[in-house]
């Protein structure tokens, strides 16, 4: 696994990466990164914990909305749940804060 330096909301994060996923896992911190700021610029929140909360939330409840049958995509398309649960909890560390 390789590892990917990204940027969200002016924050670097090192984040490992399979093979062949940089692409994805770019998509998808833009996507995230689009989505806090909007959050930010809103002026509504101001704590970075709590943007980010609302925006997992968002992706969350657009994934949800998405037809599961474009929702559901082969492994080879990108990292599987569990993989990103796990990358979030080493990011958030135990108390939930972003380390």
């Amino acid at each position: 696994m390789k590892q990917m330096e990204v940027t969200i909301m002016g924050q670097s994060y090192l984040l490992g990466c399979p093979e062949g996923g940089e692409a994805a896992l770019t998509a998808a911190v833009g996507q995230v990164d689009r989505e806090m700021s909007a959050i930010r610029d809103a002026g509504k929140v101001k704590a970075r914990e709590r943007i980010a909360v609302l925006a997992a939330l968002n992706l969350a409840y657009q994934l949800a909305e998405t037809p599961r049958e474009v929702a559901v995509a082969p492994a080879a398309a990108g990292p599987d749940m569990d993989a990103l649960i796990k990358r979030l909890d080493e990011a958030l560390g135990h108390d939930g804060q972003l380390l």
